[in-house]
């Protein structure tokens, strides 16, 4: 049992990741005329226009779908697209409406019990940052230097042929990275943080934290932001193994890519792409086993506190990923189980915007960052968007697929068969990803159907009692189901 408190809020909420550019924009928030069509193929350093107000105009079609959380990437100024080149941490980014379009979105999101996450990016800024830009314009004179890790002057920030001369992120000259060993920097980017919380934000999602190697940063990071608001949600991203930063000292959980690359590697198989996972912080290749995946989600599961399991950021893909339909080259069934593991699986299940439509993108980076196509509704995958809001109705009304027991109840090499369990109900899920029929005996593993018979919620499977702790599933192809049933615990 942990001796800390994750945001209980988190525990049932269902995020929506926005990639602010990308996802809608606002006619009320004017643009420069070198903007690219919304339409077109995105291009590495071209804007699209999407903005704040645009999100705001989209709550309703969000709140259909039952979203609760948003996580948006970065949104204060920025010379890139994506928002990670920061400018400065105290303006949101003009393209997107600026600070009052901001305002305007939180205040919306409020009034609708609607979180706010956004993408704290502390490791490094851009080189329009204005302490870094100080420097390059008066070299070893800038009362700045020490800010930063500089080799030489001047400073060589845009010729990509040479070294820069200073530390930067993976050596790209448009990222120096902070010396957070310095206390004047440490102190800025704490009040950033704070800032932001004090404003109403729910929390933040942290780039890179692995790269801040400063003692006691992320300690202090969590102790400040915490007495802002005890509430407020910590989340790494880290791909692996994250132990030793979910200790109730740094973070509340990280962005579960192991989780991600466990439900790929398995709903996906061998129609999996390897080319657009490879090279990558996770593993979604080669593919696993219903064995092998439940041995690994098992695993998963023993590694953490149970207060960090239910916090868990799940997800299926990012703006860092190839979208989870296009890894699966193109196979709609492999999405279909792959989401309902998600909204079936312990911690708050992440959609990335768009996949819920059927959105495509592979890599570079830039294809995944599609524009969300509001005007050519002809174009949006129905059955995968129906099927994204039942299941996200489905784990609103009932509380065990939220906090919940987890229980491995079955594996061969084709099914996985797991049981959620709260207070006597139990939701039986089931998943078969043969291209033939599945039938399978499951064991209740020290569980016993109560009352009633078990009753399909979810997907379209034949169920029987064969004994007070057993059923029968004959499952279709390719196909996952969900039964309840009232439970006690056997003995």
């Amino acid at each position: 049992m942990a001796d800390f408190a994750t945001p209980e809020w988190v525990k049932h909420a269902v995020f929506y990741h926005i990639f602010p550019d990308r996802f809608a924009k606002s006619d009320r928030v004017s643009k420069p005329s070198n903007v690219e069509p919304w339409d077109s193929e995105p291009t590495e350093h071209g804007y699209k226009g999407g903005d704040l107000l645009g999100v705001v105009e989209r709550l309703d079609y969000l709140q259909d779908l039952g979203i609760t959380a948003l996580y948006f990437n970065p949104i204060f100024q920025s010379a890139s697209n994506h928002g990670y080149h920061t400018h400065d941490y105290m303006q949101v980014d003009p393209l997107l409406g600026g600070d009052s379009a901001f305002r305007t979105m939180l205040a919306e999101c409020q009034g609708r019990d609607i979180r706010v996450v956004l993408d704290g990016v502390f490791n490094h800024c851009g080189r329009g940052f204005y302490q870094f830009n100080d420097v390059l314009e008066n070299g070893a004179s800038s009362p700045w230097l020490d800010w930063f890790h500089f080799d030489n002057h001047p400073a060589n920030a845009y010729e990509h042929s040479r070294p820069p001369g200073y530390r930067a992120w993976y050596n790209l000259h448009a990222l120096p990275v902070f010396n957070t060993d310095n206390p004047m920097v440490r102190e800025y980017l704490m009040r950033i943080a704070e800032h932001w919380v004090e404003e109403g934000i729910d929390g933040w999602r942290l780039d890179v934290p692995n790269e801040i190697k400063s003692e006691g940063f992320w300690e202090e990071f969590r102790e400040r932001i915490k007495r802002v608001n005890p509430e407020a949600y910590i989340v790494g991203e880290l791909w692996g193994e994250s132990r030793a930063w979910l200790q109730g000292d740094r973070f509340d959980a990280v962005m579960n890519y192991v989780f991600t690359d466990s439900v790929i590697s398995f709903v996906s198989g061998e129609r999996t792409r390897p080319e657009l996972v490879s090279g990558m912080g996770y593993k979604p290749w080669p593919p696993r086993s219903g064995v092998e995946y439940a041995d690994r989600i098992d695993w998963l599961l023993e590694m953490y506190p149970r207060e960090v399991t239910l916090a868990q950021l799940n997800l299926l893909d990012s703006h860092d990923t190839a979208r989870i339909l296009t890894i699966a080259g193109g196979d709609e069934a492999s999405v279909r189980l792959a989401v309902l593991l998600l909204f079936t699986f312990p911690g708050a299940p992440s959609i990335y915007y768009g996949d819920e439509i059927g959105l495509t993108g592979g890599r570079p980076d830039r294809l995944a960052r599609k524009s969300f196509p509001w005007d050519h509704p002809e174009s949006w995958n129905t059955s995968l968007l129906e099927l994204h809001r039942e299941l996200i109705s489905l784990r609103k009304r009932e509380p065990a697929l939220r906090t919940g027991d987890y229980t491995r109840l079955l594996a061969t090499e084709d099914v996985y068969v797991l049981a959620r369990t709260l207070s006597g109900r139990g939701l039986i899920v089931a998943v078969n990803v043969a291209e033939s029929p599945r039938q399978v005996q499951v064991p209740l593993d020290g569980l016993t159907i109560a009352t009633g018979e078990p009753v399909v919620i979810f997907g379209s499977a034949e169920v029987r009692q064969t004994a007070p702790s057993a059923l029968s599933l004959d499952l279709p192809p390719r196909e996952g189901v969900v039964v309840v049933v009232s439970l006690n615990r056997a003995g």
